[in-house]
């Protein structure tokens, strides 16, 4: 009987150091791997407001450019327009 008594006054209640030690290493593991994860998706979400940015501003380009190219078109009607105009009214246009 002594030496029952023994074991049961041996026996240790709670967490072992090394079941403590492996309890905070998944714990850091986990932080790490969380920090990681919003690192990449804060990342990406910068990444993507730049692309968009990018792309409304190229879309905005084409617009100006298709709108300059109009008015290159018209500027060069017009040109030929008064020019040919010009020439009749100064009577050379049976020259040509």
């Amino acid at each position: 009987m002594n030496n029952n008594n023994i074991k049961r006054k041996a026996k240790v209640n709670g967490v072992s150091f090394s079941t403590f030690l492996i309890i905070i290493m998944s714990m850091l593991i986990v932080v790490i791997l969380a920090a990681i994860k919003i690192y990449l998706s804060n990342q990406i979400y910068y990444n993507s407001r730049r692309v968009n940015y990018i792309e409304r501003e190229v879309s905005a380009l084409k617009e100006e450019h298709a709108m300059l190219v109009n008015q290159v078109q018209k500027q060069k009607f017009k040109n030929r327009v008064s020019d040919t105009i010009f020439l009749i009214d100064d009577g050379r246009g049976a020259e040509f």
